[in-house]
C-alpha cells in the first residue's frame, strides 16, 4: 500500500493531461496504450532509473509494478515508447511538469520563497570526435574567400566575364552564375563529362567541378557560421551540442565531450525549473533562466542563492531590478580568509579608501587618485557598467612595487562602485544567520538534487539528439525524481519541511 507507484498513478490522474491528449491526431485508430497509462509507464521507469526504450519494455513484460500500471492494456513495443517520448511528449512536458510543481504548491510543499540554484554537464549523446571549432572554420572561410578570388579571376581572364568586386554576401551569386554560364557552355559546345583513370578532362569541365566545389565548401561555411549561434564550438551529430569539460575526466587531461551546461531551481527539495544552456560555465545562464521560471509561474522567488560560479554586476543589477534578494557568494569569497590573501599589498582589498576625496592609500602611504571614469558594454550583452580609474602619482622609486603591480608604469586600479557596492550588500546577506542556513540548503538540496540524479539514478548521458529532445529526457527524470522525494518525504513523515535548519538554529 505504501509503493511508490501507487503515489505515482494518484499524481497522474490529478494532473491536467489535455495537452498530452492533444498531441494524438483526432483522426485514425485509437493508440493500443492510452496516453495517461502510457505517461505512468515513462514517469515509473525514469524514477526507477531505466531510461532505454528497450529495457522499459522488457520492465513492462517482467515487472508487477509495471504490469499494475498498464491496467491489463498490452504491452508497449521499445518504438511506441520511443516514438512517444520523442514525439508526443515534446509539446507537452514543460506544461505537465509546470501543473506538477502546482500540485506540490497545493500540497504545501514549496512556498516559492527561496530557490536554490546550481548547474551540471552532462554528455551529449554524440560523437566525441565530431567538432567543429568557431576559429578553425573563421580561419578556413577566409582561405576559401582567397580561392574564389583567384578563381573568378581565371574565369574573368579565361571568357572575358565582367564580375562584381568580392564580398562575402555575393560570392554563391557569382558561382551560381558562372555555373549556369559554364553548363550552357558545355551544353553548346555538346562536350561529355569523363570521370576515371586514364581519361583527360576538359578545361570546362574542370572550372564546373571547381565552382560546384568552391559552391558547396561556402554553403557549409555558412551553415557552421549559423549553427554556432554564439558558441565557439558544436557537434556534427548532435548540432545543439556544445564541446565543455567535464569532470567525469577519467584520462585527466581536461578531453572535451559534447554536452549540455544543465540549470536547476530546487526549493524543499524539489526541482521547480530545468534549462538546458551551451555555455561552458554559469555566468550568463542565471537571467534567462530566472526569466523562464518566472514565465512557468508569474512569481518572482524573493531569495535567490547561488553559488560563486554566477557572480557579475549584470547579475547583481537585475535581481535588483526584479525586487529579489540575491544569496551569491563572491567570487574571492574563500581566498578573503587565507593569510596570504590578508598580506597580499596588490588586493584593492587590503587598501585604505577615503570616500570623502575619493581616493585610495596603498601600503606605503601613496595615494591612488581618479583619473577618468569610462562606460564597459558587455560583449554578450547590451549591459553598460561605469569603470572608475584610479592611478597612483609616482610609483618609480616604491621598493615594494614588483609586490604591488607589473606594469612598467604607475600602478592602476579599475573600479566599478556599483559592483563593490552590491557584492558588500550580497556579502552582508549570506554572512546573516539565515544566509548561512540558505546557504547550507543550497549545498544539500541543489546540489543534492544533482548527486541523487547522477549517482542514485544512474543518469550520465542522454540517449537521445537536440535540445529539444534531451529537455524531455531531463523533465522526465526531474518529474520522476520529485515523485521520489515526496514519496520518501510521506514516508518518513517529513511533509512541509522546506529548509534544513542549522544546528544553531536548532
Amino acid at each position: 500500500e505504501d509503493d511508490s507507484v501507487r503515489l505515482l498513478s494518484q499524481i497522474v490522474e490529478e494532473m491536467d493531461l489535455s495537452s498530452l491528449y492533444q498531441a494524438y491526431s483526432l483522426s485514425g485508430r485509437n493508440p493500443a496504450v492510452p496516453p495517461r497509462i502510457m505517461l505512468k509507464v515513462m514517469l515509473y521507469a525514469y524514477m526507477e532509473g531505466i531510461y532505454s526504450s528497450r529495457k522499459i519494455e522488457k520492465a513492462c513484460k517482467r515487472d508487477l509494478n509495471f504490469k499494475w500500471l498498464l491496467e491489463g492494456y498490452p504491452v508497449p513495443d521499445h518504438n511506441t515508447i520511443s516514438r512517444f517520448r520523442k514525439e508526443r511528449l515534446t509539446t507537452c512536458i514543460s506544461g505537465l511538469f509546470t501543473d506538477f510543481v502546482m500540485l506540490l504548491y497545493e500540497y504545501d510543499e514549496i512556498a516559492f520563497e527561496n530557490v536554490f540554484i546550481d548547474g551540471t554537464k552532462i554528455e551529449a549523446n554524440a560523437n566525441k570526435y565530431s567538432f567543429v571549432w568557431k576559429k578553425s572554420t573563421e580561419r578556413n572561410h577566409e582561405r576559401h574567400i582567397s580561392k574564389c578570388e583567384a578563381f573568378f579571376k581565371k574565369i574573368s581572364d579565361e571568357f572575358g566575364m565582367c564580375l562584381e568586386p568580392v564580398s562575402d554576401e555575393n560570392i554563391c551569386e557569382r558561382l551560381h552564375k558562372i555555373i549556369t554560364f559554364l553548363y550552357e557552355k558545355i551544353e553548346a559546345e555538346n562536350i561529355g563529362f569523363v570521370h576515371g583513370k586514364g581519361t583527360r578532362k576538359t578545361i570546362l569541365q574542370r572550372l564546373f567541378e571547381e565552382a560546384e566545389e568552391l559552391l558547396e565548401k561556402k554553403i557549409l561555411y555558412d551553415t557552421y557560421f549559423e549553427t554556432f549561434n554564439g558558441r565557439n564550438s558544436f557537434c556534427k551529430t548532435d548540432t545543439d551540442a556544445t564541446f565543455l569539460h567535464m569532470k567525469d575526466d577519467h584520462m585527466r587531461n581536461a578531453q572535451l565531450k559534447p554536452g549540455y551546461n544543465l540549470q536547476i531551481a530546487v526549493e524543499g527539495g524539489y526541482v521547480i525549473s530545468t534549462e538546458a544552456f551551451p555555455d561552458a560555465n554559469d555566468l550568463h545562464t542565471l537571467k534567462p533562466f530566472l526569466e523562464k521560471t518566472y514565465d512557468m509561474y508569474g512569481i518572482r522567488i524573493q531569495n535567490v542563492v547561488c553559488d560563486a560560479g554566477y557572480e557579475s554586476e549584470e547579475n547583481y543589477a537585475y535581481l535588483k531590478a526584479c525586487g529579489q534578494t540575491p544569496y551569491i557568494k563572491p567570487a574571492m569569497y574563500d581566498k578573503w580568509k587565507k593569510r596570504s590573501f590578508k598580506k597580499d599589498i596588490s588586493r584593492i582589498e587590503n587598501m585604505e579608501y577615503d570616500k570623502a576625496g575619493d581616493f585610495y592609500i596603498c601600503s606605503q602611504g601613496k595615494k591612488l587618485e581618479l583619473v577618468s571614469v569610462r562606460t564597459v558594454k558587455r560583449r554578450r550583452s547590451d549591459y553598460e557598467s561605469l569603470q572608475r580609474i584610479y592611478e597612483c602619482d609616482c610609483c618609480v622609486d616604491c621598493p615594494v612595487k614588483t609586490q604591488c603591480t607589473k606594469a612598467k608604469g604607475n600602478r592602476t586600479l579599475k573600479v566599478s562602485k556599483a559592483f563593490m557596492d552590491m557584492r558588500a550588500e550580497s556579502y552582508a546577506n549570506i554572512t546573516s544567520p539565515i544566509g548561512i542556513m540558505l546557504r547550507m540548503n543550497r549545498s544539500i538540496q541543489a546540489e543534492g538534487a544533482f548527486g541523487a540524479m547522477k549517482e542514485d539514478m544512474a543518469f550520465r548521458r542522454f540517449l537521445t539528439r537536440g535540445k529539444e529532445n534531451i529537455t524531455v529526457e531531463y523533465q522526465l527524470l526531474c518529474l520522476g525524481f520529485n515523485i521520489n522525494k515526496l514519496h520518501n518525504k510521506i514516508l518518513s513523515n517529513k511533509c512541509g519541511q522546506l529548509l534544513y535548519k542549522t544546528p544553531q538554529a536548532a
